[in-house]
Formats: C-alpha cells, structure tokens, sequence
C-alpha cells in the first residue's frame, strides 16, 4: 500500500491536495532493493519515475580508470528519473543503486502520462517541481564545476 503522506513529503508533489496524492499512490508500485542492488544502469533503457520511501538510493557514474563517482545520496522522499520522464529519447544518464536496503515508489512513464493527460492542473504542479528540481540540480552542478575549476589552478 502506498503511503500518501510519503508522497505528500516529496518535492514534486508538495502543494498537491488529498485526491491527487490519492490518484498518484493509485498508480504507483512498490519495490525493495537490497544494499548495493543495482535498479538500472548508466545507458538503460527504463520507463519509470522512482520516490525514495525508505533507505537511501546512490546515483552514481563509472569513471574510466577510476571506478564508481557517487554523484548523490538521495534519501526519504526524493525522486529521480524525471530527466528521461521529460525526455524520453535520452537512455539513464547514471547509475541507481540502493546505498541501503530500500523501498521504492515506482510511477511507470505511462501511467503518469494518462493520469497527467485527464487532470491539467495535476499535470502544470508536477511540470512546475520538475523544473523547479532540474533547476536547483543544474545550479548544484555549476557550483561543483566552478569549484573544481579554482582548485585547478592551485595544482
């Protein structure tokens, strides 16, 4: 069963009322990783917006002659997968896998583009936090690039 007052934590569906949270936790399901299970990899295919219930997810690159790059930690009522969710030519721009054991809300791209194409309002807060996250996450990757770049020049 799907925890509506989870979601009601999350971002991108802060400000929604109790008959869209309900109409979200109708279409979601709910999985469980085990620590350091992969859910996808860097360049998969996938079809599926996720929510952090419980636990906590790594989203991470491979770095040739490095190894794994932990781009984030994300812990209860976060989400990721909106970047394919709005473009859905792109593959999995990272890898997802559970930092420790954790359950998901899975929203599969399909069913929340029926439910987003019947309730317009619903459809405008979920774009308007998408945009909102993508945003901030641009900013964060700005910042960490303008730092790597002053330390540069001190080596």
């Amino acid at each position: 069963m799907i925890d509506t007052s989870i979601l009601r934590d999350v971002d991108l569906f802060a400000g929604l009322d109790a008959l869209h949270l309900a109409h979200l936790a109708s279409i979601a399901e709910e999985r469980t990783l085990r620590k350091n299970e992969i859910l996808f990899d860097e360049g998969d295919r996938d079809s599926a917006l996720f929510v952090v219930a419980d636990g906590a997810i790594r989203i991470s690159k491979i770095v040739p002659g490095i190894g794994e790059e932990a781009l984030a930690i994300l812990g209860p009522s976060t989400y990721f997968g909106e970047m394919e969710f709005i473009d859905r030519e792109l593959n999995r721009a990272a890898r997802a896998l559970a930092h420790e054991s954790s359950r998901l809300y899975c929203f599969e791209y399909s069913a929340l583009d029926d439910l987003l194409g019947t309730d317009r309002d619903l459809a405008l807060a979920i774009y308007a936090s998408m945009t909102r996250t993508l945003a901030r996450r641009l900013r964060a990757t700005n910042d960490k690039v303008t730092a790597m770049f002053a330390m540069a020049q001190f080596t």
